[in-house]
């Protein structure tokens, strides 16, 4: 008997797109994973995560949340999260990819109306395709083209769903779209998964960047496994929306509660990173320039795309760079972006002589 899914597999070799795992490579200068402040080789976080669960009779959440798997832990650490972001509420969830299809899956009702950037991640898009709701996507990062929607367009509620970085494009959300989200009284999803402890004064994403208030019509969805080196993701609130996606969200009322060990970790990466805003946004800063005067590009955060336009190429120079420098890169591929990229990530506790070495063979235009 024939494997039921031959010719797929066979098409995605034929186009360079076929992916495969491996396991990771420990002696890999990381340039490659979203650890952007090196939290996740933090043994002193470790550390304190471990007594903060020790603290109690059992280590893993046992339920869901709505059962008796709700821990003193998972709240205190939501608590923390509102108490820094300026929201009324929180849930801890299991990761960005479930918290994004949770949202739309939940907020997006029969009537209503979902307008989300053509680069939202795929997470919120399989959650747009499950969601009651219509759903329209919008020119990537173009307030006009939202405008145009938010004034044709009506519904019972209308609802906004952009990213704080764009993951892959490492572009800022424009912050004329959070006013015109506030002008039309849109609910607006805002995932800060790659913005959310690499921006604004205190580290707490795009709006602490652009010093913006939040209001009952934002929703801030984060993970734990970028910046705070850890697993699992949170949604910020009003009470309002908090109550009802603990009635709605099937991610929530379905799925045991979220890992102990895990948030308590990330609260302890939260605490690091509060105490410490001052180096690390030095950090940021010193890598941004530099990737501005090696490689030309402005980034919004620590994402560094840099479009080489060939699956095969970007694959071909993944290796080159393991190779030969011992650097660990991201080779990303359609369809998660129009056009091939070397992703590099800044890390902070990456030394800037590994990474001018890197930016120098791209901005020679190495390509052998």
């Amino acid at each position: 008997m024939t494997p039921l899914y031959t010719n797929e597999l066979k098409a995605l070799h034929r186009s360079g797109r076929y992916r495969e795992r491996h396991l990771v490579n420990d002696a890999l200068i990381d340039l490659a994973s979203n650890d952007y402040l090196g939290l996740a080789h933090d043994v002193t976080l470790h550390h304190h995560a471990c007594t903060m669960v020790e603290a109690y009779a059992y280590h893993a959440p046992k339920s869901s949340m709505l059962v008796n798997g709700y821990h003193p832990i998972h709240q205190n650490f939501e608590q923390a999260l509102c108490d820094a972001n300026g929201f009324e509420a929180g849930i801890v969830m299991g990761s960005g990819f479930n918290a994004n299809v949770g949202l739309m899956e939940a907020l997006v009702r029969k009537g209503d109306v979902l307008l989300m950037d053509e680069h939202y991640h795929a997470s919120g898009i399989v959650g747009a395709k499950v969601c009651e709701g219509e759903v329209i996507y919008f020119t990537h990062n173009d307030p006009d083209a939202l405008e145009a929607l938010l004034k044709t367009h009506s519904g019972k509620r209308i609802i906004v769903a952009v990213e704080g970085i764009y993951s892959m494009g490492g572009d800022r959300l424009c912050r004329d779209i959070l006013t015109l989200c506030n002008d039309y009284e849109a609910l607006v999803i805002l995932d800060e998964a790659h913005s959310s402890g690499v921006i604004g004064e205190h580290l707490r994403g795009i709006l602490d960047f652009y010093a913006i208030t939040p209001t009952p019509l934002m929703i801030k969805m984060g993970t734990l496994g970028k910046a705070y080196g850890s697993f699992g993701a949170y949604v910020l609130s009003s009470h309002h929306i908090c109550d009802y996606l603990l009635n709605r969200a099937k991610n929530v009322i379905y799925a045991t509660a979220p890992s102990l060990y895990d948030t308590a970790l990330a609260h302890s990466a939260l605490n690091h990173i509060q105490e410490n805003v001052v180096p690390l946004t030095e950090a940021i800063t010193q890598r941004q320039t530099l990737i501005k005067h090696h490689l030309g590009l402005e980034i919004g955060g620590l994402i560094v795309p840099i479009e080489i336009g060939d699956n095969r190429t970007v694959m071909m120079l993944q290796s080159q760079l393991q190779a030969e420098l011992g650097v660990a890169v991201g080779a990303i591929r359609q369809p998660t972006v129009a056009k091939a990229i070397i992703r590099l990530i800044a890390r902070t506790t990456i030394s800037e002589e590994i990474l001018i070495t890197v930016c120098e063979r791209f901005s020679h235009n190495w390509i052998k």
